[in-house]
Parts: structure tokens; sequence; C-alpha cells
């Protein structure tokens, strides 16, 4: 973004790359959500419409977002164009805000989850897992360049967006009934 000549070995291009790999995830996700199939059921049918048009929206934004942040990890902050719009801690906080409405429908965890289940809820395993490793090259990015090489706001966005991810995943698994399979530890089975 600021002009500058770096290999694509450097650990920015590896966290902007891996962001960009995010997006290429929920684009995944969206496209497996308008192929899943609707409920026979007619009692499933309105909240499965439901479900799909949110996670189509949350997604959208999402991704627009992942475009915003990609950008400005492309450059260290004292780059960053004065007119560029940034992730601040209103995005972080509307992604908790939504978590928490999330999980008013789910039942507590008693173990872990595998990343397994239909197609939009196994992709979202994958783009939570994705968005979790570009949380580790933000922090590596940082260790190695110093405080100042990215804003703490970016760190903490996707740090929440893949609890986010994780979130919807459980969600989406409840409205279209799915039974979520839980990990069993190996001296129960």
């Amino acid at each position: 973004l600021d002009g500058s000549k770096v290999g694509k070995q450097h650990p920015r291009v590896r966290l902007y790359g891996t962001i960009d790999e995010v997006n290429s995830q929920i684009g995944m996700v969206r496209m497996e959500l308008n192929r899943f199939p609707i409920p026979e059921s007619r009692e499933m049918q309105p909240r499965w419409a439901y479900a799909h048009s949110l996670a189509d929206e949350v997604l959208g934004r999402i991704q627009q977002e992942l475009f915003d942040v990609g950008a400005e990890c492309s450059c260290p902050p004292e780059g960053l164009p004065n007119q560029m719009s940034l992730i601040g801690v209103a995005e972080s906080d509307r992604l908790v805000t939504e978590m928490d409405s999330w999980l008013e429908d789910t039942q507590p965890l008693e173990s872990f989850i595998m990343p397994t289940g239909s197609a939009p809820v196994a992709t979202l395993h994958v783009a939570r897992t994705v968005a979790r490793r570009a949380e580790r090259q933000a922090c590596s990015l940082r260790e190695s360049e110093g405080e100042s090489s990215i804003r703490n706001e970016v760190i903490v966005y996707l740090n929440r967006l893949s609890d986010w991810l994780f979130v919807l995943s459980r969600w989406i698994a409840l409205v279209t009934g799915e039974k979520e399979v839980l990990w069993t530890p190996l001296g129960k089975r």
C-alpha cells in the first residue's frame, strides 16, 4: 500500500495473504449456504430462511471488512493514507454482540466440538482455523517488527472473528437441525 518492496516470504505478505484466504473460505461458506437444501418440514422453513438470509448478510459484511483489514496490513501503520478508514473497537464489539445473540439459542458446551457437519458448518470451521492463523501471524509480525508494526485493533478483530465463526457454525447447525459431533477423550472411546 505504501509502495515499499518486500519478498513474498515477508511476514506482512504472509499475513495479508492469510487474511485473503479467510475471505475466500467465507466465500465458500456463502456458496455452500446457497446450495444447502431448504428443509422439507414447513415448520423449519421460515427459521432456515431467516438463518440463511442473516448468515449471508453478516458473512458478506465480514468479507468487506477483511478487505479493509488486509489492505491495512499491507504496510506499517505509518504508511497508511490519512483518508483510509480503519477497523476499530466498534467492529470487534459488534462481533461479540452477535455471538452473544446466537449463543442464547445454543446449548452450553460440555466438550470440544469436532470440525465437521454440513458443508456450510464444516467450511465455517475451516474459516475459523484460518482466521486463528492470521491472528498468530499478526502477533508474529508484531514480535518481529515491534509494537508499532500493526495496530492492536487488527489483532483483536482477528481474534474475535475466529470466535464469531465458531459460534456462527454452532448456530447454523442448530437451525438446520444438525447434531454436533462432540470429542470423546481417548480414555472414554
